[in-house]
């Protein structure tokens, strides 16, 4: 018997396996900046309804009102990058596959922002945002072996 209460509690004796580590400091840095950016994005919605204008820019899209197409098109991204933030730093199951999402995405917007952007008139612009975006997706996909399969309690 007492044998078998002492391995009953032995479960609870297992070290403590922190995700976080996982991550190199520029993506910890990088979660708290964009944790912050998404929740100041759900308050410029809030603050669109009584400001008229507000200066919103990601990625090299701009808009000077929240509540356009392209406005909406920045906050949605900033909330995506905010919830992937979230995830990475308190260590969801599911927060590799969404910083993948996020890497994607912020790659897409990127590069269209070099080709498309209505805001330069036709000019390429070079955005140094995608030599970020590009390592961290590299690293994101590095640890994603070791992230899912930790055991966390």
């Amino acid at each position: 018997m007492d044998q078998e209460l002492q391995n009953h509690f032995e479960e609870f004796e297992k070290p403590l396996i922190i995700r976080r580590k996982l991550l190199p400091w520029w993506i910890k840095t990088f979660c708290w900046i964009f944790m912050i950016m998404g929740t100041l994005s759900t308050g410029t919605l809030v603050a669109s309804a009584f400001l008229t204008t507000v200066n919103l820019s990601l990625y090299g899209f701009t808009s000077s009102t929240a509540y356009s197409g392209v406005g909406i098109f920045i906050i949605a991204v900033m909330l995506l990058k905010g919830f992937a933030a979230y995830s990475l730093w308190f260590e969801k199951s599911n927060a590799i596959t969404i910083a993948k999402i996020d890497a994607i995405v912020g790659i897409v917007v990127c590069v269209s922002s070099m080709f498309i952007n209505p805001n330069d008139n036709g000019n390429f612009s070079l955005r140094l945002e995608i030599f970020l975006l590009i390592p961290y997706y590299i690293k994101i996909n590095k640890i994603e072996y070791e992230w899912d399969n930790l055991e966390t309690i």
